[in-house]
């Protein structure tokens, strides 16, 4: 065989040995080559070889024992063993950002190879460190694929992990209206017009309102005689009417029973009387169109403006007190009383 066939056997031998892909060990020749040409090192077992996000340009091969290649951000770590490279792209840049922390994982030697050594392995054999380039290059792109992959798994689940998190929270909100709505007519229950309320004293909103008090005359009379779902049809449409007169800023409200109420922005007697009166006019027309089964019955409705430094309580025994002559005196009316307790229509 010619001189030109054994080196080409050599060299064949050499790159079956150095293997191809994404390995991150050195064939035999390679590491004895590495060996001979870099600086060997003692390094103990927690020992940080480099840190994540130091600059550096030095490439190291384990000699003996193990390290741990950490590179953060819930990232798998890599544990390499002898024969290993690792740092390769500080050596092959030069003044590389390391994207791990490089820890000794027991007690062992790595030798360092700097660009003064580099130099030496290609004058010694450039086929070699050609086919070492070539497989450097390759482990890099697939690391860098092996991260994009990574990266993109970590992506769908932060998005599962935010679709999880707006249902949950658009779960939460609807318990929360729940627990603050009427489940028959929509409007705020009376727990949700007690939160309204402390909203309202945190913000010292309470100084301009005024409270509408609504009561259903003879409803009893409807649930016996037509039954309790038109009995509930007609406190809907009574619902209805309070939310088409209230504003942005006013709350309308099922106290319970066949009794409700209206918050409202409201700085005197006549803003208030307004709702008031309003609430018992629509009835009124609307018992004139009354056919054989009731949609609407007759309200009683008792007006007061709301004293800040007084409670729901206050308020509302202001309001059923002028509430209590309105039914005294039959009903279908509104009526107001001030903070003196006066009575007036």
């Amino acid at each position: 065989m010619s001189s030109d066939g054994v080196a080409r056997n050599v060299r064949d031998r050499n790159e079956q040995e150095a293997g191809g892909g994404g390995n991150a060990a050195l064939a035999a020749c390679e590491f004895d080559l590495f060996a001979a040409v870099g600086r060997e090192r003692a390094v103990r077992n927690g020992e940080r070889i480099f840190r994540r996000g130091d600059t550096g340009d030095i490439m190291y091969v384990i000699a003996a024992g193990r390290v741990e290649l950490d590179f953060g951000n819930d990232l798998a770590t890599k544990q390499l063993g002898p024969q290993e490279f690792f740092g390769e792209l500080g050596l092959l840049i030069g003044e590389h950002t390391r994207s791990a922390d490089a820890v000794a994982a027991s007690d062992g030697r790595v030798v360092e190879l700097g660009e003064v050594e580099f130099q030496q392995l290609v004058e010694r054999d450039p086929h070699l460190v050609a086919q070492f380039l070539r497989r450097s290059i390759t482990r890099v792109v697939l690391n860098e694929q092996s991260l994009i992959r990574q990266l993109r798994r970590r992506n769908q689940d932060l998005e599962t992990a935010l679709d999880n998190l707006y249902a949950t929270t658009h779960q939460l909100n609807q318990t929360e209206e729940l627990i603050r709505t009427d489940e028959l007519t929509g409007l705020y229950n009376r727990r949700g017009l007690t939160l309204h309320l402390q909203e309202c004293r945190r913000l010292g909103q309470t100084a301009s309102l005024g409270l509408v008090l609504v009561d259903c005359d003879r409803f009893k009379q409807v649930n016996d005689d037509h039954g309790h779902l038109v009995g509930d049809r007609v406190l809907q449409n009574i619902a209805g009417i309070l939310r088409s007169v209230a504003g942005a800023e006013d709350v309308p409200c099922r106290l319970g029973g066949d009794e409700f109420c209206l918050l409202v922005a409201a700085q005197r007697r006549e803003d208030v009387m307004r709702y008031a009166e309003f609430v018992v006019a629509t009835t009124r027309n609307l018992l004139q169109l009354q056919q054989a089964v009731p949609t609407i019955c007759p309200v009683s409705v008792g007006a007061c403006l709301v004293d800040a430094e007084q409670d729901w309580n206050d308020w509302y025994a202001r309001a059923d007190s002028a509430l209590y002559e309105a039914k005294r005196l039959g009903g279908n009316r509104a009526f107001w009383i001030d903070a003196a307790g006066v009575p007036a229509t």
